[in-house]
């Protein structure tokens, strides 16, 4: 019954139905099935049939609903993304549901966004009551959220015992936005030391991740990213992650900038050593120029820390802090922190954005960010860090050849495979569960802060059973999930 369940006809059940007419419609679905001796369905039809038996979640096939609205809609869609197959529709909590009522439990998070989870109910109920108050008026006039929300982050940054000397805030709409403010601003601090415009470099380093809008992809150094849009905007140099011998060669009379992930998420979840990171701090002061930390990815609690670098003395702190992702929770926000020594060099028509900093935006971020500073959450965050660590060192252990290292801190966590893990993306999606990669073979986990202890057994054990397929069965016959990280390596 299980093998002919593929040759019936594919429903795509309206999310509108009780659980109970879902029940219904699938016991009607599997009635109908009856075994025969042979087939004589197309090839195609016969492998979707095999598949569904095989694995709990399988991708919609070739025949599905959601591939015909794929293939109604992909033709109006320019081609930035590789995705599978599945179309996702509603999200709750830690799980998402395509539009084939296909249930995924999400370490994803939208790549570190949805922090608090989807759909959160205290969110979604600010979002209505402020859209129907006031949504924008642009910056050309006050609103009381935009600096609510800045005199929140100023004064919650400080109290946690991060960037000591913050001081004001920059209010954007997306991570790249406030990479781009970072470095302009960057640069006129240059230009303002030196009206010759000789202090005008910036330093980024290899397997960073800055964006994709010129001034941050000229300081991401991906040569496949670049080279399309080349030449990048002049200035730009890039150093070895963590070296700290290169330093003093690098960072010269001519350098304005230094701008580093504390952990690298796009580059393969790689931790900057404490020492480098003070070791920059020394020389930036020493030079004059300006040290920026872009947590857009590690920051807002995903470290079991408002801030990754607050681990760090006040005497490697930056002068300027990237944030975003996880800012808005899925609702598009970025945010550019700066003390008073970059502060005083903007001036007013320095920089600008229409939309940054509307009511919207900031009210929703205003109640996100007093969430993930409460410093029980971010407690929690260092527990649940414990158990995946655990779920980890079993996998390492059972598959010594596979699994080579465990990296990050908090739930910014990555596994660094010995081959391409992109497979067991696939098997894990086909089995609930919903990962992606990183920097060269290298399985990310970025789930939402608020995900249960029960949840991360249960994806942990699906996470085992796609590498018991992949790795014992011999995975042959699992298809690899391209386009599962921003910036993949050449042929991913």
């Amino acid at each position: 019954m299980m093998a002919a369940r593929g040759m019936i006809v594919r429903y795509a059940t309206p999310l509108h139905k009780s659980r109970g007419n879902v029940l219904q419609c699938i016991a009607r679905r599997n009635a109908s099935a009856i075994a025969v001796p042979t087939s004589t369905a197309p090839e195609h039809i016969e492998y979707d049939v095999t598949k569904e038996a095989s694995v709990p979640n399988p991708d919609p096939p070739a025949d599905s609903p959601t591939a015909a609205q794929l293939s109604e809609h992909t033709p109006y869609m320019v081609a930035t993304y590789v995705r599978p197959p599945p179309m996702m529709v509603k999200g709750e909590g830690c799980y998402l549901w395509d539009a084939e009522n296909r249930q995924y439990l999400d370490f994803t998070a939208g790549i570190a966004v949805n922090a608090l989870g989807h759909c959160d109910p205290e969110m979604a109920k600010l979002l209505y009551q402020q859209a129907r108050t006031l949504i924008h008026t642009s910056n050309l006039y006050h609103n009381p959220w935009t600096g609510e929300l800045s005199k929140q982050i100023i004064t919650k940054t400080r109290s946690a015992g991060a960037m000591h000397t913050a001081s004001k805030v920059f209010v954007c709409n997306s991570g790249s936005e406030a990479n781009e403010a970072a470095i302009k601003f960057a640069r006129k601090v240059g230009k303002t030391r030196t009206p010759s415009g000789t202090q005008h470099e910036i330093l980024s380093f290899h397997g960073s991740f800055h964006g994709r809008t010129m001034g941050s992809l000229s300081a991401t150094p991906n040569p496949k990213y670049q080279k399309p849009f080349a030449p990048m905007i002049p200035g730009f140099k890039y150093g070895t992650y963590n070296d700290e011998s290169s330093i003093d060669e690098l960072i010269t009379e001519k350098t304005c900038g230094v701008i580093i992930e504390p952990i690298q998420g796009e580059g393969g979840v790689n931790v900057a050593t404490p020492s480098f990171l003070q070791a920059l701090r020394t020389r930036c002061n020493d030079i004059g120029a300006v040290l920026i930390y872009d947590e857009i990815q590690c920051g807002l609690a995903r470290t079991g820390q408002l801030w990754a670098h607050q681990i760090l003395p006040k005497s490697a702190h930056p002068d300027i802090l990237t944030t975003a992702k996880a800012l808005g929770n899925g609702f598009p926000i970025g945010a550019t922190i700066v003390n008073e020594d970059v502060a005083k060099c903007i001036v007013t028509g320095d920089h600008g954005t229409t939309f940054g900093g509307n009511p919207l935006a900031c009210r929703l971020a205003h109640y996100i960010f007093s969430r993930l500073s409460d410093p029980q959450l971010q407690s929690s965050v260092q527990e649940k860090e414990h158990v995946f660590r655990k779920h980890f060192t079993r996998l390492q252990q059972k598959y010594p050849h596979h699994v080579k290292e465990i990296r990050g801190r908090g739930l910014i966590l990555g596994l660094q495979l010995a081959t391409d893990p992109t497979p067991i993306v696939t098997a894990a999606r086909e089995r609930g569960l919903l990962v992606i990669t990183c920097g060269t073979n290298t399985l990310r986990f970025v789930p939402p802060l608020v995900i249960s202890e029960r949840e991360i057994e249960e994806g942990c054990g699906i996470l085992e059973k796609a590498m018991d397929v992949v790795f014992v069965e011999g995975g042959q016959e699992v298809e690899g999930t391209k386009g599962q990280q921003e910036m993949a390596p050449a042929g991913r």
